[in-house]
């Protein structure tokens, strides 16, 4: 415990000051030891956020979120914020809030939007078809629909299936975005760790084993042999992923990690030595 010496004429108020000044570098020092910062791709979804209403009743991940003090980031496609719109007729339940509605319900409760592209189309392979332009352009479009929310401009992207181009990473990395990535050419600690949780939505057998907490955990302990104590998971806006996020943020926080959004993750890990 660091001691302060109060010499003669030293006032009670630069007393409070000293101590006030060293436990916030102590509290510095310690908020960049086992960071969390949360993401969820593909929304957004209000079946999922709110939580459905038919047969196969399930708990809101919002609520999830709240209930357990955590603030995430949340990559959204542009399309979805359009009025009037609910989700995808053929997969998603219509609860009566529209994806708009949702998104400025996430911002309300202290959560972050960030730019999943607009069409949510896979840019190598637009590019080819449409051209580097078109790529910017949904790109930006999708930035665009999310400021009209959010009143902020996104600074991160993560591309669908993390793939793009490079020439269009670079022109967009010179307009300011920071990409997102799983490539091992990116810094481990700014690298995504992909959960695979799409893969229980297809079916059953191809859910990460034992289960899709556990597959996570393991990531995170691999990481931890390495001497990593900070990790961005990147989930999508599902039922099943809801599902398994009290007991994983349980888990998580008796191991000592704190949950931050990506913006303040960035500037604690960027910042550490």
């Amino acid at each position: 415990m660091t001691k302060i010496i109060v010499g003669e004429g030293m006032s009670s108020y630069k007393v409070f000051a000293v101590a006030a000044l060293l436990f916030l570098n102590a509290g510095a020092a310690f908020s960049t030891d086992k960071l969390i910062a949360l993401t969820f791709d593909d929304g957004p979804r209000p079946y999922v956020l709110f939580g459905t209403k038919g047969n196969h009743l399930g708990q809101g991940l919002m609520n999830v979120l709240d209930e357990n003090g955590v603030k995430a980031t949340f990559f959204v496609v542009g399309w979805r914020l359009s009025p009037k719109t609910w989700g995808e007729r053929r997969y998603e339940e219509n609860i009566g809030i529209t994806c708009l509605d949702a998104a400025e319900q996430l911002v309300r409760r202290g959560h972050e939007l960030e730019d999943h592209t607009y069409s949510h189309i896979e840019l190598r392979g637009a590019e080819r078809k449409r051209g580097e332009q078109w790529v910017l352009g949904d790109v930006n479009r999708g930035a665009e629909a999310i400021k009209a929310v959010s009143g902020t401009q996104p600074h991160y992207l993560r591309p669908p299936d993390w793939i793009i181009p490079d020439d269009a990473r670079r022109d967009l990395e010179r307009q300011g975005y920071h990409l997102l990535t799983i490539s091992q050419q990116t810094p481990v600690a700014l690298r995504d760790v992909n959960s695979l949780d799409y893969l229980c939505t297809r079916n059953a057998g191809e859910c990460p084993k034992p289960s899709l907490e556990d597959a996570v955990l393991k990531q995170v302990e691999q990481r931890e042999r390495h001497g990593v104590y900070t990790h961005i998971l990147a989930f999508h806006e599902l039922s099943t992923t809801t599902a398994i996020m009290p007991e994983l943020i349980t888990n998580l926080k008796a191991r000592g990690y704190r949950f931050v959004t990506l913006s303040d993750y960035m500037q604690l890990v960027r910042a550490k030595p």
